[in-house]
């Protein structure tokens, strides 16, 4: 059977309690508290419990405390990559849709989310997922909904004529 891990003795659990008291990160005062409870001899096994934890997960976090001390029981959450796309690209990328396409130039008559992909891989070579394509017009303030689109040879006349122009009551 293998040997307890050495918990560093340079806190006592009092100390560790009152950092847990003082400590504004629940999950930190949660796992100061076990390693209290591990420094008073409790078993690894009941000092695992008092965290919510099982003794596999109090033994990597004995190891973080070792390495980094009180701070090292904080949770560090990766912020995921860096945008591909910069504050500059997605500005012209937004008056790219803004304007619209141009028939001729862009070969559809208005922007779909496959249209902008191709777009964006010409322009700034990303290549995105269509659905990413999405999310991207989402955060620079575009809604999913598009104006139904019009045909290049539609007369405004036939279409005021065709309006319904009944009474109002």
């Amino acid at each position: 059977m293998p040997a307890a891990v050495k918990l560093r003795l340079d806190y006592t659990p009092a100390e560790l309690r009152r950092l847990a008291a003082n400590g504004k990160h629940a999950n930190q005062s949660r796992r100061l508290l076990s390693l209290a409870a591990v420094l008073e001899g409790r078993s690894r096994e009941e000092a695992a419990r008092i965290g919510g934890m099982d003794r596999q997960t109090l033994r990597d976090w004995v190891h973080q405390f070792n390495e980094h001390g009180p701070d090292g029981l904080k949770d560090h959450w990766y912020e995921g990559p860096s945008a591909r796309l910069s504050a500059e690209q997605l500005s012209t990328l937004a008056d790219i849709v803004k304007t619209g396409p141009d028939r001729v130039e862009d070969g559809v008559v208005r922007w779909r989310r496959v249209d902008l992909k191709r777009v964006i891989e010409e322009r700034f070579g990303v290549s995105y997922h269509e659905r990413t394509v999405g999310k991207i017009l989402k955060q620079i303030g575009f809604s999913h909904i598009s104006a139904r689109a019009r045909h290049p040879g539609q007369k405004p006349e036939t279409i005021a004529a065709f309006k319904k122009t009944s009474k109002l009551r």
